[in-house]
């Protein structure tokens, strides 16, 4: 067996995060049609869109190793996308639909901040320079993100779940 090196380990969280990044490619359309705010429905739309790069990039980094984009299945995003689902369908046409939404989001941003900020790190350490600054591109993008709906959330969204 040969021995697992931190190369293999950055291989294998790149080959999830790749999974998990299409995956939400095919979920963000279902929470901006679910939507019932009309910024929380632009702030899918735009994710959506940011996230078609961001799966871009991580291709440029599979390049940068030399190795072709693959995914494997992410539990965890199985796992957050489910609970967005189950959102969607117990609090369809209620006052906190949106609210709840928000927080699905959430819990997919601080996912991926986790990983792009631990793979950024490894590539640091693996000296893989083109990597890693793709790799913090998209890490700024999700913080972005989770800015934003947490001001969204913050400015209106709670307040509308809360007031009916």
């Amino acid at each position: 067996m040969a021995d697992k090196t931190l190369e293999t380990l950055f291989h294998e969280t790149l080959k999830d995060i790749y999974y998990a990044e299409r995956k939400i490619l095919k979920a963000l359309p279902k929470m901006a049609k679910a939507a019932s705010s009309p910024e929380l429905r632009a702030a899918f739309e735009k994710h959506r869109e940011e996230t078609e790069g961001q799966v871009e990039r991580l291709q440029g980094v599979f390049e940068a190793l030399g190795k072709r984009p693959q995914g494997k299945t992410c539990e965890a995003i199985e796992g957050i996308i489910a609970e967005g689902e189950e959102i969607m369908e117990e609090f369809k046409g209620q006052p906190a639909l949106d609210a709840g939404l928000a927080s699905a989001a959430q819990a997919v941003e601080h996912y991926e901040i986790a990983r792009y900020g631990t793979l950024a790190r490894w590539a640091e350490e693996l000296g893989l320079a083109d990597a890693q600054a793709l790799l913090v591109a998209t890490l700024e993008e999700e913080e972005a993100t989770d800015q934003a709906l947490t001001a969204l959330a913050e400015s209106s969204l709670n307040a509308a779940a809360r007031a009916a």
